[in-house]
C-alpha cells in the first residue's frame, strides 16, 4: 500500500460535542446515512462496549491510505476520506452510538501501535493471519483472493481459470497473481489443454491497457481491485469481473477482518455483533456493492477465522 499521502496528514478526523449527557459523558454519536442506508444506535450494542470508549465516545481507527476501494481520499491533498473500510466503519459506529475516528498510519505500524495503546482498532483491508492473530484480535468482514477481469460483456466467454488456458491473460509481475496462474499451468496441462500464455506487466494499470486493446482475453489481480476497476473504469461500461460460484471471493482466498486490541475484548464482541446485525438487515451488501466488491462480503461476522 502506498502512504505518500497518508503520512502528511496527521489527524484525519476530529469529535465534536454535540452537548454532554446529564452524567458528564461523551456526547452520542448521530445516526448515519451509509450507502443509502440510515442507521441508528442500538442501545444494548452501546451498553456491551467498553467504559472508555462509552465515555470517550470514539473508536479510535488506524488505516493506510490510499489502497483503493478500501481506503482513498475524497480528494488528494486533502483529509476526507472514503472508501469501504471507511463506509463500514462509520456504519459500525452508528450501530454502536459512537464515532470511529479514522486516523492514517504507514501499514507495517498499525498493529505496533494498537499495541502500544495510539489505537483501538484498525480497518485497513487487513489480512487475518494467525501471526497477527498472536498480538491483536480481528472481527472478520471479508474474504478476497484473486479474481479475473475481462472486456464488457465478456465476449470470450471466460468463467474459470480453466478457460485460460491456450490463451493469452494479463498480470502484474511479482505478485500472487503470477503465482495463481503459473501454479494454474500443470491444470491445463493434465486437462490436455495448452498452457496459459502469460502476459507480465510492470503496473496494473499496464495490464488493463492490455486488456483494453484486447492483445489478451483476461486480466488477473486482486478481486477487490478487479471489481472496483469494473464499478468505474468508463462509469463501469469497460469492464466486468468473473464470478466463479467455486471461488466466490476469489481464487485463494483468506479472510480480512478489523485488528482490535487484546486489551479491549469487550470492543471486539461489540464490533462483532454489530456486523452480525449490519450483515442480517442488508447493510453490508449495499456497502461492498457500491464498490464493485459484493461477492468478497461475509454471511457471517466471525471472529479470528485465519486457521494458518
Amino acid at each position: 500500500m502506498s502512504t505518500a499521502s497518508a503520512l502528511s496528514v496527521a489527524i484525519l478526523m476530529t469529535v465534536s460535542a454535540c452537548g454532554d449527557d446529564a452524567s458528564g459523558g461523551a456526547a452520542e454519536a448521530p445516526a448515519a446515512t451509509v450507502a443509502g442506508v440510515t442507521i441508528a444506535k442500538d442501545a444494548a450494542l452501546h451498553a456491551a462496549l467498553p467504559e472508555e470508549i462509552r465515555e470517550s465516545g470514539v473508536v479510535r481507527v488506524a488505516t493506510d491510505v490510499p489502497y483503493a476501494p478500501f481506503e482513498m481520499f475524497v480528494t488528494e491533498g486533502k483529509p476526507e476520506l472514503t472508501g469501504l473500510d471507511y463506509d463500514l466503519g462509520q456504519a459500525l459506529g452508528a450501530k454502536l452510538g459512537v464515532k470511529f475516528a479514522f486516523t492514517p498510519q504507514k501499514f507495517d505500524g498499525i498493529v505496533p501501535a494498537i499495541q502500544a495503546g495510539k489505537f483501538d482498532a484498525a480497518m485497513s483491508a487487513m489480512t487475518d493471519n494467525k501471526e497477527r492473530q498472536a498480538v491483536v484480535d480481528f472481527v472478520d468482514y471479508s474474504v478476497s483472493g484473486s479474481g479475473i477481469m475481462v472486456v464488457k460483456g465478456n465476449p470470450e466467454k471466460i468463467t474459470t481459470l480453466d478457460d485460460l488456458c491456450g490463451r493469452k491473460a494479463a498480470v502484474q509481475a511479482a505478485t500472487n497473481q503470477l503465482d495463481l496462474l503459473q501454479e494454474h499451468q500443470a491444470k491445463c496441462k493434465a486437462a490436455g489443454k495448452a498452457e496459459i500464455d502469460i502476459q507480465t506487466f510492470p503496473k496494473d494499470s499496464d495490464a488493463q491497457l492490455a486488456l483494453r486493446s484486447d492483445k489478451v482475453v483476461a486480466q488477473v489481480q486482486t478481486k477487490p481491485a478487479a471489481g472496483w476497476t469494473a464499478k468505474t473504469a468508463d462509469s463501469g461500461n469497460a469492464f466486468e469481473v468473473v464470478d466463479d460460484p467455486a471461488a466466490a471471493g476469489g481464487y485463494g482466498a483468506s479472510p480480512n477482518g478489523i485488528a482490535v486490541s487484546k486489551k479491549l475484548p469487550q470492543l471486539s464482541d461489540a464490533i462483532q455483533k454489530a456486523l452480525q446485525a449490519l450483515i442480517d438487515d442488508g447493510t453490508v451488501t449495499k456497502i461492498f456493492d457500491k464498490y464493485g466488491v459484493a461477492s468478497i462480503a461475509v454471511k457471517e461476522a466471525t471472529k479470528n477465522a485465519a486457521v494458518d
